[in-house]
């Protein structure tokens, strides 16, 4: 069984950075420990890291540290070689892999960029390393500027040169095609593959917006120092455009998404910039760079700075105006660290054109039943991709909402709805450089639903007291109207609270979608991810002090909660003392919440009162509770109040650098997720992912209990006599 890859390029520029990026996503969806090593980086050992290396550390957190990564820069390779120590190079490269090979479950590696000048030597050394590590190889062929017969004949001669050497080619993937149509690319290939050598073949068309560079990448390429826009640092460019003729001529050559390069003394181009980007009669200009290393005047910076929010990111640089553009003319957009909205990109258009089942099969890694968070977070996003759910994000106004919103598009995650006024949204969307076009922005008040909405509500509510004036008011309100979409069947889920508190998420859901049958209250767990497993604790964050009945409800919705994102759960019900050593009315009430919930779900396996310890070690479990099935195994784990959950929750995240990821609400008849409003941006694509899960599970029940319809229901009789009396007990003690 493989335990290696080697991704290897045919020339520069072939985009292998965004493979490598998708190959270790999907790595991590199955593999608990994976390494990133790159024999021979094209850099130097001294200042800047590798770019390669640098952004998979940083995106995946594999837990290496750098120097660990590579064993010689492209220049010491040379030398070696030029010095006839061929074979120490690569009995080298061969020990640090093996130490890695010893350390990890998979090993990805990556060969040079091609960028060193000596096409013939990199292609050799690439494939000599290759084939002592004993890795199969996957090769990125670059399709750019090349028709179909070009991209065959060069590609084919690289297999054929590898194969000559020994080498298992396990896959092609010929990225940045320029075909209309990669599947002709694909089958011509695949026909020149079929004789003797069985060679996966993916075709991925070009993306622009993985090609072109950003702001940041300019800043950084000619050192820069940013005067204006620091948070429009992401803007992509499409085109340079050099300023050197008066204002009225050069507005005539603005083209959209341009760099403008003038003078830093030409404050007149500077403010027809600024001005041009307010004006809808003008392209949006992506930004100004100013040469000479000269700044604007007092007087020119002083009527910038009035402006509210600079519209457009301004730079200065050194050297003429020629220098600065000659020089830009060698930058060409990478994929750097941080740029989530580039990953995002590169990992969707990866996941769309790649057969990921296919090419996992093939690569036959090792699999764990531990899941790291990594994995835990991999295999959500790809449940939330196999049904595609529609999430209305009542947020609009929120900056961290439409970011995520972004990445979720861009990974294809959920179908959104963001609501709020769409002139403001959509022009907070441009002001952040983001692209959803294909993201509904509604105002609640402008909807053609408004006034069926709080129609409905008022029927829902009118026995409660409410008015008629009053349902329209809160109607408007955007969590209100959202989750009256989701309660229509408008969206299959809500998510909120990003700048708004927990009540005012869950009031409405309780109002309007309702508990479920058997459920008399909402709770909800948090998804603890720890190096090497997922527990799940509950509840953290919703009900403060819970009766015993209400403890048993969260412990069984808890356990289904973790059955649905491949959690096995077994359930330990919390408190200060393990099964019969203490008494007390805590402990009493844990105990009953314990038989409650057994007679509620028979199926589960719950045990308590339980110890912490006594829960998730099994050598204490043995000397406090011996032979049973969840002391020592708990994967899901009760709290008896809010103030022991949030305080274990917050002490293992922080002890045992855990990522939490919650909280989940359980308990509702369709799903609304509350979100913290200290959270980050991958806080909200997480739960946005989870609610997707959430409303696929609540569609599929759905489903079911319409094909049970005609069906007679099963008896009490058929469960075990006591056992089925104790359950009809306890769900009409619930139900009461």
């Amino acid at each position: 069984m493989a335990k290696s890859l080697y991704i290897v390029n045919t020339e520069p520029r072939s985009g292998k950075s965004a493979i490598c990026l998708g190959v270790m996503q999907l790595l991590l969806r199955d593999v608990r420990r994976v390494a990133f090593f790159r024999p021979i980086i094209s850099g130097s050992r001294a200042g800047n890291k590798d770019h390669d290396t640098n952004l998979m550390l940083s995106n995946f957190f594999l837990g290496m540290r750098y120097e660990d990564t590579f064993v010689y820069t492209l220049s010491e390779a040379r030398d070696l070689v030029n010095r006839g120590k061929h074979a120490q190079l690569l009995e080298t490269v061969l020990a640090r892999f093996k130490e890695l090979e010893s350390k990890y479950d998979f090993v990805l590696c990556e060969g040079t960029d091609f960028i060193g000048g000596d096409k013939a030597f990199e292609a050799d050394i690439n494939a000599e390393i290759a084939a002592n590590l004993g890795c199969p190889v996957l090769l990125v062929a670059n399709g750019q500027n090349k028709d179909v017969d070009e991209v065959i004949s060069s590609t084919q001669l690289t297999i054929d040169s590898f194969a000559d050497k020994g080498l298992d080619v396990l896959a092609t993937i010929v990225n940045r095609a320029e075909d209309d149509d990669p599947e002709l690319v694909r089958a011509a290939l695949t026909c020149h593959n079929r004789e003797g050598r069985d060679c996966l073949v993916y075709v991925i068309p070009e993306e622009p917006t993985l090609g072109k560079p950003t702001i940041a990448d300019v800043a950084k390429w000619l050192d820069a120092v940013v005067l204006y826009g620091q948070d429009l640092l992401s803007t992509q460019i499409d085109d340079y455009l050099v300023a050197a003729m008066q204002v009225g001529n050069f507005l005539d050559y603005l083209q959209e998404g341009c760099l403008i390069i003038t003078p830093g003394d030409r404050s007149d181009v500077l403010l027809a910039c600024l001005a041009a980007s307010q004006s809808s009669a003008y392209p949006r200009i992506s930004g100004v760079v100013l040469t000479g290393g000269l700044a604007p005047d007092k007087n020119v910076r002083k009527l910038v700075e009035g402006w509210t929010g600079a519209p457009m990111p301004v730079l200065v640089a050194a050297g003429h105006t020629y220098k600065v553009a000659r020089t830009l003319m060698d930058l060409y957009g990478r994929i750097e660290p941080g740029d989530q909205k580039k990953i995002a990109s590169a990992l969707g258009v990866f996941e769309r054109h790649v057969d990921t089942t296919e090419l996992r099969e093939r690569l036959s890694a090792r699999r764990s039943t531990r899941v790291t968070p990594k994995m835990f977070e991999y295999g959500l996003i790809e449940k939330a991709k196999s049904d595609v759910q529609h999430i209305v994000l009542p947020e609009g106004n929120s900056d961290r909402i439409l970011m995520a919103a972004d990445i979720l598009q861009r990974r294809g995650v959920a179908r959104l709805t963001l609501l709020g006024d769409p002139g403001v949204v959509r022009a907070r969307i441009a002001h952040l450089g983001l692209n959803m076009r294909e993201v509904d922005v509604v105002d609640p008040l402008k909807s053609e639903c408004f006034e069926e909405y709080w129609r409905a509500f008022f029927e829902m509510r009118k026995a409660k007291g409410i008015t008629q004036e009053n349902a329209r008011d809160l109607m408007a309100d955007p969590t209100y109207f959202g989750t009256m979409m989701v309660k229509m069947g408008a969206a299959d889920g809500m998510v909120s609270g990003s700048i708004t508190t927990t009540q005012q998420t869950i009031r409405p859901a309780l109002q309007i979608i309702k508990t479920q049958p058997g459920m008399s209250i909402v709770s909800s767990v948090f998804f603890m991810c720890l190096a090497d497993r997922t527990l799940v604790f509950g509840d953290c964050a919703v009900n403060p002090s819970p009766d015993a009945r209400q403890l048993a409800e969260i412990a069984v919705a808890s356990a289904h909660t973790a059955k649905q994102f491949g959690v096995d759960p077994r359930v330990a019900m919390l408190s200060y003392s393990t099964g019969d050593s203490g008494a007390g009315a805590d402990v009493d009430k844990v105990r009953e919440a314990t038989e409650l919930a057994r007679a509620l779900a028979p199926e589960l396996p719950i045990e308590g009162p339980l110890q912490y310890d006594a829960a998730i070690d099994p050598g204490v479990a043995a000397s406090k509770l011996p032979g049973s099935s969840v002391a020592g195994r708990a994967t899901v784990f009760i709290f008896p109040d809010l103030g022991a959950g949030n305080s274990t929750y917050k002490a293992v995240q922080r002890a045992a650098s855990a990522v939490a990821i919650g909280p989940v609400l359980q308990g509702l008849n369709m799903p609304v997720n509350d979100l913290s409003r200290g959270c980050t941006v991958p806080d909200i694509v997480n739960t946005v992912a989870i609610t997707a899960v959430q409303a696929q599970h609540t569609a599929a029940n759905s489903r079911a209990a319409v094909r049970c319809e005609d069906q007679p229901p099963a008896p009490d009789a058929a469960l075990p006599g006591e056992l089925g009396t104790a359950r009809a007990e306890a769900q009409a003690e619930v139900r009461s």
